[in-house]
């Protein structure tokens, strides 16, 4: 499992562990939305396995998405007098919104890695 986590965090190719997923080189610190490669550039391993293949990675976005907000409410309330403050909803809107090309990435990458083995 540890490894699986090295290897998603890496940008690797679930089947060889050697190509890239996406284009960028520095996957998760870019703005703006992911660019995928079609095919792994050292095994030619599929990653869309059909079209609307990644509208299950979106549930996982969200899952991500709401962790987030969360462990930031958690994190920042404490920096208040009140239980909860409006300015809190600013926080966690910012934080959302930056961590949003992240989410993305590694939401897809998840998906790929969850079914990677029940592909052909």
């Amino acid at each position: 499992m540890s490894h699986a986590l090295v290897h998603i965090l890496n940008n690797e190719c679930p089947h060889c562990h050697k190509g890239k997923v996406f284009n960028e080189k520095n996957t998760f610190m870019t703005i703006g939305f992911p660019k995928m490669n079609q095919y792994c550039s050292h095994c030619h391993y599929k990653f869309e396995k059909e079209p609307g293949y990644f509208f299950g990675a979106m549930y996982v976005n969200y899952g991500l998405t709401v962790a987030q907000g969360i462990a930031t409410y958690l994190i920042s309330q404490p920096f208040f007098p009140t239980l909860f403050d409006l300015r809190i909803i600013a926080i966690i809107a910012f934080v959302i919104i930056a961590m949003s090309s992240f989410n993305i990435r590694l939401s897809r990458l998840l998906w790929i890695y969850m079914f990677k083995n029940y592909s052909v």
